[in-house]
């Protein structure tokens, strides 16, 4: 569904992503992780065109797509930290993404503003809402227009425990529909109901990428944080890592 040939990015002399390669396919729902300033959000960004490689191809169901932007109505992107303009309300804000659309045809997913509570606060303005709550915002965006794709940046960051049960809930229902879900957290333990696929990054490199249960039956652990824990104290003696404790 999206393929990655070759993707390098420098920012001066800061190699960012080193020829990344790699295939994600529908129905799938990939953790991505790393390390801080591993590569992870310039590789979603280069996804959603708001980088440009200096090399290489991205291939969105069959067509290339370096140098054309359309296949982004496809793709529903929930940011780490949503900015949005302050004056404006929830209301306003819902509306003005609809406008943006443009097609009738599609009817808006509201099942999150319904689900969050978000209809009861509709008239607040963003600049009055908590952390949270913006977050709460961003993740109702991102579903609403039913894309095949959805991208979703350290999600539940800021969310109450409920709210996050709920987007959890919400992800497991959208991968049912054969969607494909790239997700990055540093919550591992939220990890591990949702993901069929691992990808590590460092230094702008693909250091492993794992279906779930290959990385569990090669570290003989359950759970996520503990087989990654595992798996990259084996690989010590090839990566410069710090040294992770297992809980």
């Amino acid at each position: 569904m999206i393929e990655l040939k070759n993707i390098s990015k420098k920012f001066g002399k800061l190699t960012v992503l080193n020829s990344v390669s790699t295939r994600f396919e529908e129905g799938e729902c990939i953790a991505l992780l790393g390390p801080n300033g591993c590569g992870k959000t310039t590789m979603i960004k280069t996804i959603l065109g708001m980088v440009v490689p200096d090399s290489g191809s991205i291939i969105f169901e069959g067509r290339e797509v370096n140098k054309d932007w359309r296949y982004r109505e496809d793709i529903g992107y929930m940011p780490q930290i949503g900015r949005y303009p302050e004056n404006m309300t929830i209301s306003h804000l819902i509306q003005m993404m609809k406008d943006i659309r443009k097609d009738e045809s599609v009817i808006p997913d509201e099942e999150l503003i319904r689900s969050f509570g978000l209809n009861e606060i509709i008239h607040k303005k963003m600049r009055t809402l908590s952390g949270g709550t913006t977050q709460k915002v961003s993740a109702a965006l991102a579903f609403m227009f039913h894309p095949k794709v959805l991208i979703l940046d350290e999600p539940t960051a800021g969310l109450d425990p409920i709210a996050s049960l709920k987007l959890k809930e919400k992800i497991i229902k959208e991968k049912e529909k054969g969607k494909l879900i790239l997700i990055t957290s540093h919550i591992l333990s939220e990890l591990d109901d949702l993901v069929t696929k691992i990808v590590y990054m460092n230094d702008g490199r693909f250091l492993f990428e794992k279906p779930i249960e290959d990385l569990k039956e090669e570290t003989g652990e359950e759970k996520l944080s503990r087989a990654i824990a595992r798996i990259m104290q084996s690989r010590l003696t090839q990566f410069t890592q710090p040294q992770i404790q297992l809980a």
